[in-house]
């Protein structure tokens, strides 16, 4: 089946059999290998991409689901200027915070936290965190604790708010 969709601003076609997995085409078909795979069940997170603006496990959508969508991976958080690459405010302070050790699920949780950042209203308030931890539940990490995590998903959001001239 040739699927046709946008992945990280570019049209794209591959002629994949329609139940082959997201991440395979991501990963083996069109080279972005930033997605990476943890469980290849659903359950860590490590496998995020945005469909349609909406998070989702790679692992778990078929490719034929795809036709005509939109798909954001970590290598298109960042954005260019001058030539060079721009990082996303999240990969930014993923980096700041610390709160990126072993990398595995680091694109996972980059990805679902520029969704975060660009859906919801985060402050810097103890309500603010907990709902940053409730919305990256499906992201599982093993080094960081996830203090540092929630940190850096609070720092970019602010950054953002700071960027669009709130206060």
């Amino acid at each position: 089946m040739k699927v046709s969709l946008e992945v990280n601003g570019a049209a794209r076609a591959v002629d994949v059999d329609p139940w082959r997995r997201l991440l395979d085409v991501l990963r083996e078909d069109l080279r972005l290998t930033g997605t990476k795979e943890g469980c290849g069940e659903g359950e860590c997170g490590a496998c995020t991409v945005l469909l349609d603006g909406a998070p989702v496990n790679a692992c778990l959508v078929a490719a034929g689901q795809c036709h005509g969508r939109k798909v954001t991976t970590v290598e298109g958080l960042a954005g260019h200027a001058d030539g060079g690459a721009v990082l996303h405010e999240v990969q930014a302070a993923l980096l700041a915070c610390g709160g990126a050790q072993c990398g595995i699920c680091t694109p996972g949780i980059a990805v679902c936290a520029s969704w975060i950042v660009d859906a919801e209203p985060i402050g810097a308030d103890a309500g603010a965190r907990a709902r940053v931890r409730e919305l990256l539940a499906g992201n599982i990490c093993r080094c960081t604790g996830y203090q540092l995590i929630v940190d850096a998903v609070v720092e970019a959001a602010q950054a953002r708010r700071a960027g669009e001239g709130e206060p």
